[in-house]
């Protein structure tokens, strides 16, 4: 009963916060940048609840705090895909309450505003926290989000980038991460997005951005 109350109080504050979750390279940042320019609104992208990261803790956050306990950078890009996958899961339910606590500051202190968010919190706390229509998944062919994953400018993808190229066999390592990301985006994860309930887009070779913007905006019930 608890968690019922308190995922009904967690539905009125987050009302209108839109929540875009996914695979690499689906467009889930553009998407969002988009949404909160047209509509006003604010936009959370990528790692926007990074600001709360000194509350942290190994001994809490194991998974959010790997980076801090590692022995170097070449164990981190050195994984094998099954711990990388475990590491990305744990550090979805270690960030979920930070993001949350983030966003009920953000919903409360402009309720009347609509709230964009390229988030990793897992689809089950995503039924529990958002309202109707306020979930939405982006998918990209894993051939995509493997071979064009570190085309995007991003600061955390190019310093992943750089310690592969800094690597003892820098192709080896490259392939390696490869692997990673071609696991970690699997056929097998696209379903799980897909038999959520919740709507998908498809990103293809072909998607344009208008396309893109036109069937996550209804969706939402934006347009």
């Amino acid at each position: 009963m608890e968690l019922t109350i308190q995922s009904n109080v967690l539905r009125g504050i987050l009302k209108n916060v839109y929540f875009i979750n996914g695979t690499a390279y689906a467009g889930k940042s553009t998407m969002v940048h988009r949404l909160a320019v047209t509509f006003d609104g604010i936009e959370c992208g990528e790692n926007y609840h990074d600001n709360l990261q000194n509350y942290l803790d190994p001994d809490h956050q194991p998974a959010l705090c790997y980076t801090k306990t590692m022995q170097n950078w070449q164990e981190f890009i050195s994984r094998t895909p099954e711990e990388y996958e475990r590491w990305m899961q744990n550090c979805s339910r270690e960030g979920a309450p930070l993001e949350i606590l983030q966003l009920c500051r953000y919903a409360l202190e402009a309720p009347e505003r609509k709230i964009f968010v390229d988030t990793n919190i897992p689809t089950d706390i995503l039924r529990e926290i958002a309202g109707e229509n306020r979930v939405l998944f982006m998918l990209a062919p894993t051939e995509m989000s493997v071979n064009r994953f570190f085309d995007r400018p991003d600061a955390e993808k190019q310093f992943i980038y750089q310690r592969i190229l800094e690597a003892p066999d820098p192709d080896a390592a490259l392939a390696h991460y490869r692997k990673i990301l071609s696991y970690i985006n699997r056929a097998e994860c696209h379903r799980a997005f897909e038999e959520s309930g919740f709507f998908v887009y498809h990103r293809t070779p072909e998607s344009t951005p208008d396309e893109a913007f036109y069937a996550v905006a209804g969706a939402f019930g934006l347009i």
